[in-house]
Order: C-alpha cells, then sequence, then structure tokens
C-alpha cells in the first residue's frame, strides 16, 4: 500500500472517531497521524514503508505491530535498513528502543560520519556494553568509547545521537554514555552490519521492538 493511501485512510479514520465517538478519541490516533504526515519520523507505526529488511543470514522476523517496530531474535543479526539517503554530518537520531528477549545487543544503530561509517553498540557483549564500532579498528568493546550500563527487559530506553563534523556524541535516557572527539581518528564498521549502510538497525541473538525514530538535519 503506498503512503498516500494510508495518509488517507488513517485521515479518515480520525475523522470518523472525531465525529462520532470524541470523548474516546485517543492520543494513539493523534500520534500515528504525526508520525504519517512528519518526514523526520522515519518510521510510520503502521508500516515498514521506507524500509528494507536487511539480508542478513538466519534473522528473525522484521514486522509491525501496536505501533512498534518488532526485530525477532534470529542466529546472529537480525536488521532493517532505511532506504533513504541520509546526511552524513549536523545532524540527529532518536529513537526509543527495548529488549525483549536476549543478552546481547538490542540497538546496534549504524550511520554515515562524513565519507565513513560506524555503528553505536547498545547491550552487545553480555548484554552490558555500549560504544561505538569501529575506531581505529577497535570494536565498541575495546575503545575508548566503551561503557557498561544494566539494561533491563521491556523497558523502554530514550536513544539519542548526534553527529557533528567535531564529534559523536550519544545519550541514554539522560545519561551522556558516549562524548567522542572524531579528530583524526579512523571509522569503521563490523563486518556483520555492513549491511545497514548507510543507515540501519540491527540486533544479535536478541530479540527488541524500536519505535519514534526520528532523523532531524541541523544544517
Amino acid at each position: 500500500m503506498c503512503k498516500n493511501l494510508i495518509i488517507i485512510s488513517v485521515a479518515i479514520l480520525f475523522l470518523f472517531a472525531c465525529h462520532f465517538t470524541p470523548e474516546k478519541q485517543t492520543e494513539k490516533t493523534v500520534e500515528v497521524i504525526k508520525k504519517i504526515t512528519d518526514p523526520t519520523y522515519l518510521f510510520d507505526a503502521v508500516s515498514l514503508d521506507g524500509w528494507e529488511i536487511t539480508n542478513f543470514v538466519l534473522p528473525g522476523n522484521v514486522y509491525v505491530k501496536n505501533g512498534e517496530m518488532l526485530l525477532e531474535m534470529g542466529d546472529g543479526c537480525t536488521g532493517i535498513t532505511w532506504m533513504g539517503i541520509p546526511p552524513v554530518m549536523d545532524y540527529q537520531i532518536s529513537l526509543d528502543a527495548k529488549r525483549i528477549a536476549g543478552n546481547d545487543f538490542f540497538c546496534g544503530l549504524t550511520f554515515p560520519v562524513h565519507n565513513e561509517f560506524c555503528s553505536l553498540i547498545l547491550g552487545g557483549w553480555g548484554g552490558y556494553t555500549t560504544g561505538i564500532s569501529c575506531i581505529d579498528g577497535m570494536d565498541a568493546s575495546e575503545n575508548e568509547t566503551t561503557g557498561r550500563m544494566r539494561f533491563e527487559e521491556n523497558r523502554w530506553y530514550h536513544i539519542t545521537l548526534d553527529v557533528s563534523a567535531e564529534k559523536i556524541k550519544a545519550m541514554v535516557d539522560d545519561q551522556v554514555i558516549i562524548d567522542f572527539e572524531i579528530s583524526k581518528h579512523r571509522l569503521s564498521i563490523r563486518p556483520e552490519v555492513s549491511l545497514n549502510i548507510p543507515l540501519g538497525f540491527a540486533t544479535w541473538h536478541t530479540t527488541a521492538a524500536l519505535k519514534n525514530i526520528r532523523l532531524v538535519s541541523n544544517e
């Protein structure tokens, strides 16, 4: 179904609800319409329009349920790749993510920086490791961005990633977990998630849910 038809259908449902049962109009209905019509939202909460399920080896299923993008546990990576063209600097990506099952990374966000790519890893290496993969050939478990954070199952975490010409900054909820000066460092990605270029999400042996995915250019 094309996106225009989705917009029309949701708008009709919204008007119908307003006319006949205004007291039952929900915030969720308003949010769906906002995500469909606001171009900064990359995920409209009703379809995978604009995304391609990443062709990893032995992935889990990827689908939309209750306004969330579900990435089910596979035998390795499960992922999804945005089919648009993202900016390469001076932008912000934000989203909400949660781990539903598994004990490895539930958010592996691959993104561009200048003419290179790298990944923000949350909950890798046993479920606690955070960091950027890779910096000067070293992955998120062994470079200067490496951190540890306890992530609870079935809890939403708000993630914010800011990329500028000088630095990469990442926050989980209100906590800054990465504040990395790019300088003359070499950025790269692990081969397991190379299919997520230029912008995508992956999990590793983990089921996760994503929502409220936004991309805002600061140029």
